[in-house]
């Protein structure tokens, strides 16, 4: 793991800075989601413990089929969206001009999570070195893979 730059620094505080993370979700809830087009998407799930709607915006990894996205854990499988899908798979996701669409969480498997990865580091390099680099800034922990989400719109 290499010494982060001071970019990756300053993107790891943002990580870890809740109203920083949380600030589109207000966007999305608002119906302006489609500034950020299809490259994020707003992902609404139940608390396993609490029952209640949460939100959280991630970034879209892969397309594998027009009603598909592939969304990636960067904070692991602690991620707490993470563990909340894993309890409760059915969600509802905004993305584009689309709203509140239900949908099913599905993880995928490690060799499933790194082939997509692979994908995304070849369609977008740059990014992933950046992306790498916060991400292990943020987490304190060496990326080689990250654990990545099936969504399918019902």
């Amino acid at each position: 793991m290499a010494t982060p730059n001071l970019a990756s620094k300053v993107g790891a505080r943002a990580l870890r800075t809740r109203w920083v993370v949380r600030a589109p979700i207000a966007l999305y809830r608002a119906g302006l989601g489609f500034v950020f087009g299809t490259r994020l998407l707003m992902l609404e799930h139940t608390g396993r413990r609490s029952g209640q709607r949460r939100y959280v915006v991630l970034e879209v990894v892969d397309r594998p089929a027009p009603d598909q996205y592939i969304v990636v854990s960067g904070f692991g499988t602690k991620a707490q969206w993470y563990r909340n899908i894993s309890a409760h798979p059915e969600v509802r996701i905004s993305v584009g001009t689309r709203r509140g669409v239900s949908a099913i969480a599905t993880p995928m498997t490690t060799t499933e999570s790194a082939l997509a990865l692979d994908r995304y580091i070849q369609r977008h390099p740059a990014a992933w070195a950046k992306l790498r680099e916060t991400i292990e800034a943020a987490t304190g922990e060496p990326v080689d893979t990250l654990p990545m989400v099936l969504l399918r719109v019902r």
